[in-house]
């Protein structure tokens, strides 16, 4: 079969589309395999650790493209995790304040569901308090059972002034000396 211009684009898109996928994959494996298999149980998140025993993993980090790569992806996705559970309180709170003012003025908004012949009203702030409720919840489990606390307030910190920085240790000193 004789190559023709299509062919020649085709087997060239083909080639840039698996070159793009090659370069989405970690460049080498872990460096050390006992340790990268210690930090991915531990979900690259080393915050935790004494500062003794934090020395072997934070060097492993620096040196280990494949390991700091994840913990990249896992820090990225507690903080989809905390931003989507934060917007999801803000719209429900959103929500219950608009049907608070709409059920206030019109009185209408309750939802007529029959349950076993029994007449149930649900108002639809009360689901929007609900929904309320519930994304709280999960903002706290997220906050919990994630690292991010600390991975941002190590952030705050970098980016803090000086003084600022001093005079907060300064406070936290004194709070607990008493």
């Amino acid at each position: 079969m004789p190559m023709t211009n299509s062919n020649r684009a085709e087997i060239q898109s083909r080639e840039s589309k698996s070159a793009g996928f090659r370069s989405r994959l970690p460049a080498a494996p872990c460096t050390d395999p006992v340790v990268g298999d210690i930090l991915s149980g531990w979900r690259y998140d080393i915050s935790g650790l004494s500062p003794a025993m934090r020395t072997d993993y934070d060097q492993h980090l620096e040196e280990c493209a494949h390991c700091r790569s994840k913990q990249r992806l896992h820090r990225s996705v507690d903080v989809l995790l905390i931003s989507v559970s934060s917007l999801s309180i803000l719209a429900f709170l959103l929500a219950a304040v608009v049907m608070h003012r709409v059920e206030a003025l019109t009185h209408v908004g309750q939802l007529h569901v029959h349950v076993r012949h029994t007449a149930v009203y649900i108002s639809l702030e009360a689901v929007a308090v609900a929904g309320l409720v519930i994304s709280t919840m999960l903002w706290v489990l997220v906050a919990i059972a994630t690292p991010l606390p600390g991975f941002l307030g190590a952030i705050l910190e970098r980016r803090m002034p000086a003084e600022l920085l001093e005079r907060l240790h300064k406070d936290r000193i004194s709070k607990n000396a008493a």
